[in-house]
């Protein structure tokens, strides 16, 4: 086999996996608050570790600390990953799992085990994952809106180099037709209850001609094999599109002529309330454009010293080509400098310097512009799920006596 390590890996996963998940699924009862989960208490559906000084819980999720991303490299940790479940993470076992192939898109309807996925021609990427929730909680903070859903910061993101097939090798192996519209892939996670209905596994469907550009099934997440809560033993990863489109726990997937719907995109992820159609906008896809602080919500600065600042900026559009930063509230705008603005379109480190002389409260503003132009507006368009808000945040910090 291709990579010797791999089984052994995944047998320690599933046996860490097992001891802390064991009697838990009989236990968890999930409540729906319009479309996003909620546990009930000490039953959080994650596998992996969760130390504070590195996430906040949220339930089923886990938002990842900016702070705990400060020196460590382009790549997010698996440790510190943000996680975002709908349910709660599966234990599966890779040598019993497989991936099927079906429907009228497809001339030899075929499955895969997993070490016939290791065996095939493989890539690697950089990419950007983002929960398109991220950020929904400044919807009420900065713009006073009502808002419902997990009340993500802006630590639902994050960057891995994932390692897998091309989606295309798989369906030309089982014979992708020309008239094929449209790829579902859904997951082996439990099925989504909320409000007394059971919407099944999650589900959404791709367009054929996203599936064949750049879409992988993913085994590896920066080099190691994949962690039970980010989708082992294989995930999708969709470059650039909201997180929900990257299925987890991928187990089988539907190639259709006709285009094909799920509850995943009639009735949550996408656009409802005053400035959309009453039967909502289209299906999201595109992320946006944003910038983050690799600093502590209410960091404490000495005044009258030079501080660095860093952060990071990313954009489902491309790659980022400015970030600006105010030290003022946005009365004034200062030009960062980027770190690795061409290296890979997944986001763009960058960083400047500030010597505060007042003491007291101050409100630090990142601004990232895209390749395409595009340039984060200071008031994001509300939405009654807190979708896609790509608005600067208003980053608190105080200034104390050195």
């Amino acid at each position: 086999m291709p990579y010797e390590d791999l089984n052994d890996e995944a047998v320690y996963q599933r046996t860490r996996a097992e001891q802390l998940a064991r009697g838990r699924r009989d236990r968890l009862r999930l409540a729906a608050v319009n479309g996003e989960p909620v546990p009930e208490e000490g039953t959080p559906g994650i596998v992996k570790p969760l130390p504070p000084e590195m996430f906040i819980a949220h339930g089923t999720n886990a938002e990842m600390r900016w702070e705990a991303m400060r020196d460590v490299g382009y790549h997010v940790p698996n440790d510190r990953f943000f996680v975002r479940n709908h349910t709660s993470t599966p234990i599966i076992d890779a040598a019993t799992w497989r991936l099927e192939l079906h429907g009228a898109g497809l001339r030899n309807p075929r499955g895969f085990g997993y070490e016939e996925l290791l065996a095939l021609p493989a890539v690697t990427q950089d990419v950007a994952i983002e929960c398109a929730g991220n950020g929904r909680s400044f919807f009420a903070a900065q713009q006073g809106e009502e808002i419902f859903g997990t009340p993500w910061r802006l630590g639902g993101v994050g960057v891995a180099r994932w390692r897998g097939v091309p989606l295309a090798t798989v369906l030309e192996r089982a014979g992708l037709t020309p008239d094929a519209v449209d790829v579902m892939p859904r997951g082996l996670d439990d099925g989504y209850v909320a409000d007394g209905v059971d919407y099944g596994r999650v589900r959404r469907p791709i367009p054929v001609s996203k599936a064949l550009k750049d879409v992988i099934l993913a085994y590896e997440m920066n080099d190691q094999p994949l962690p039970p809560d980010h989708g082992h033993p294989v995930r999708l990863i969709v470059p650039s599109w909201i997180g929900l489109a990257s299925i987890k726990w991928v187990g089988d997937i539907e190639v259709s002529t006709s285009p094909l719907a799920s509850p995943w995109n009639t009735e949550f992820y996408r656009m409802f309330g005053e400035a959309y159609p009453p039967e909502g906008g289209v299906p999201l896809t595109a992320q946006g454009i944003r910038s983050a602080f690799e600093l502590p919500w209410d960091a404490t600065l000495a005044a009258g010293r030079p501080h660095v600042l860093h952060g990071r900026a990313w954009s489902g559009n491309g790659r980022i080509a400015g970030v600006e930063v105010s030290f003022d509230g946005g009365a004034t705008w200062h030009r960062a400098h980027l770190r690795d603005p061409h290296v890979v379109p997944a986001w763009t480190r960058w960083h400047i310097t500030w010597t505060p002389q007042r003491t007291g409260p101050h409100t630090l503003l990142a601004r990232a512009t895209d390749e395409t132009g595009a340039v984060q507006p200071m008031r994001a368009t509300h939405n009654d799920y807190g979708y896609l808000f790509d608005a600067v945040v208003r980053h608190p910090v105080t200034v104390v006596n050195g």
